[in-house]
């Protein structure tokens, strides 16, 4: 049986350091992301260092939330035969930053927007999981990891739609932890500290967040993607999946202060 991830969420950040650290540890990659044409020679460059791990690599920039490619991707998985995947990573981080609340009702979260934050950065994490699933590729030992943050219950400038869909992200992971349990699969919500990654970088005030997170974090430094690469490594490398439905903390005790 060959092992595989998918990582959706695979370019930059928290995804990209997942991959390395799987990809050093023998496990193939398949990655989702959704990038412009001026990232991809770094993308390449990513796909290149993966595979000098002598690990299957599969890259596929597209919208994660596409019903139709996604239907592609897990049917070229089930094509290259015996294939577990042994972890499913989401983490995606491509919504709405608006205010809720401004006297310019044009400056404020609309419902189209509120609904696709929800879908990208929450409800797909079920799509994939039941399809996965249902077509024999998630199996017993198998690891769902989902990026979720301390914004999913404090709030921020504008944050609204991504700290519900984190909210509900959560919930998603426990319901999926709930409802595998009996088949051998776990689902846990990731919640990493204050990160310097392109996705913080658009959030308004995003600097302040980031003094805020040195002042406030026990270890004093912020967290790195390579510190929750490292526990998904751990994590979803083991056949144990009994930690299930849980939201774990890779922060330094960040969270804990706050």
């Amino acid at each position: 049986m060959k092992d595989w991830a998918v990582i959706l969420g695979s370019s930059s950040g928290f995804g990209a350091a997942t991959c390395r650290a799987l990809a050093s540890r023998g496990i193939n990659i398949y990655g989702i992301h959704l990038d412009r044409k001026a990232a991809m020679d770094s993308i390449n460059a990513l796909v290149d260092e993966l595979k000098s791990n002598n690990v299957e690599v599969h890259f596929k920039n597209m919208s994660a939330t596409d019903v139709d490619k996604r239907k592609a991707v897990i049917e070229e998985l089930k094509l290259i035969g015996d294939v577990r995947v042994k972890i499913l990573m989401h983490s995606l981080a491509f919504g709405a930053l608006r205010p809720v609340i401004d006297m310019d009702a044009s400056k404020t979260l609309q419902q189209r927007q509120v609904e696709m934050t929800l879908d990208v950065m929450a409800s797909s994490i079920l799509y994939w999981s039941q399809e996965l699933f249902q077509a024999g590729l998630l199996q017993k030992g198998s690891q769902i990891f989902a990026m979720t943050s301390s914004g999913g219950h404090r709030q921020w400038k504008a944050y609204g739609a991504v700290s519900a869909a984190k909210a509900s992200l959560e919930s998603y992971c426990r319901q999926l932890a709930f409802e595998f349990s009996e088949h051998g699969i776990a689902a846990n919500a990731l919640q990493a500290g204050v990160t310097d990654t392109p996705a913080l970088r658009k959030i308004p005030d995003n600097e302040k967040m980031i003094e805020y997170a040195l002042m406030l974090n026990p270890g004093k430094r912020l967290t790195v993607p390579e510190d929750v690469a490292k526990t998904i490594a751990i994590l979803g490398l083991s056949e144990n999946t009994w930690l299930t439905g849980n939201t774990i903390r890779i922060d330094g005790g960040e969270d804990i202060t706050g």
